[in-house]
């Protein structure tokens, strides 16, 4: 029995040896599990890249039989996304397009910010109204707060990222004014409710969405119609150095620019914009005057007031 028992023993320790020494030769992210935000904040990181982006949507049904469907649109570009800020509880990435290998336009910009607890809902018509979450709603969830060319509002909703199964997706819900590709064409709705899910593949990531174009007034809304909508980021071996050598002109402006519009929302819970001024829209006055401010040496002080200069005209306190 003794001999039993020190066989045991030894077992015991030689495997407790083997253990050890199988964990010294494993990499440090294996050794220690990585806590739930910091698996988060990879995904939204990882978010980052040059990526070749298909854009498909299609109109699937409507309660209205006699509703005709719209046209499919389809589009093809090439998108630059990183990382413009970050800090441990908030990551702003920004997009810029890429056309012809030259020109760069800046494109949207999402923030992600951890358990954040005020979100601008977007009512209708450019108007957006600011609404509080509890400790407990915000508790553990990312806002993505997405933001125009221009850096004026578009839509926020708030969730969870779900690491399980080898998957790793965060899904939203929020009502939203009209993508460009639909109120240059049309007119017959003013909100959109999107209905996202955000997944990483193996080669990029996808975007894909359930929306539902809703006609809103003084009633009650209606539906008139759902859309099926899917925005595929493909790694891409384009060229990334115009884009870099486009964001390091403009990178202070912007800069500037964002920083006025935090300004306005915290002193602006209720936010009405116009949609054009002196026939202009927000993102031409402001893409025009940072091709100005950043064609001679760039001063922030000037600049700001420039730039608060421009916006103001847009807005409508309600």
């Amino acid at each position: 029995m003794k001999v039993f028992l020190t066989g045991l023993a030894l077992a015991i320790a030689a495997t407790g040896l083997y253990s050890q020494a199988k964990q010294a030769d494993m990499p440090a992210a294996t050794k220690i599990q990585k806590s739930k935000v910091e698996q988060d904040r990879e995904c939204i990181k990882n978010l980052c890249g040059l990526y070749s982006v298909s854009f498909n949507f299609a109109e699937t049904f409507s309660p209205d039989t006699a509703y005709k469907f719209h046209k499919r649109y389809t589009e093809h570009g090439i998108e630059y996304v990183f990382a413009a800020e970050e800090t441990p509880g908030k990551i702003v990435l920004q997009h810029l397009l890429i056309v012809n290998d030259s020109i760069i336009i800046k494109h949207w910009r999402q923030d992600w910010v951890y358990e954040n607890k005020a979100i601008y809902t977007y009512v209708k018509d450019n108007e957006w109204k600011q609404s509080a979450l509890t400790a407990e709603q915000a508790k553990g969830t990312w806002t993505q707060k997405v933001y125009q060319v221009d850096d004026s509002p578009r839509y926020e909703s708030y969730g969870s990222w779900v690491h399980v199964d080898g998957k790793h997706y965060w899904e939203g819900v929020n009502d939203a004014p009209l993508p460009r590709r639909e109120y240059t064409q049309r007119d017959d709705y003013n909100v959109l409710r999107r209905h996202s899910r955000m997944e990483m593949t193996g080669d990029g990531w996808m975007l894909n969405q359930d929306n539902e174009k809703i006609v809103r007034g003084n009633g009650p809304d209606k539906l008139l119609c759902w859309e099926k909508g899917i925005e595929r980021f493909t790694k891409s071996n384009s060229n990334a150095a115009p884009a870099l050598k486009w964001w390091e002109k403009q990178k202070q402006y912007w800069s500037d620019v964002r920083k006025t519009w935090e300004e306005i929302y915290s002193k602006t819970p209720d936010l009405k914009l116009e949609a054009r001024v002196n026939d202009k829209r927000l993102y031409e006055t402001l893409f025009d005057l940072g091709d100005k401010l950043t064609a001679k040496s760039y001063n922030s002080a000037a600049a700001n007031e420039e730039i608060k200069k421009a916006i103001a005209p847009y807005i409508k306190r309600v």
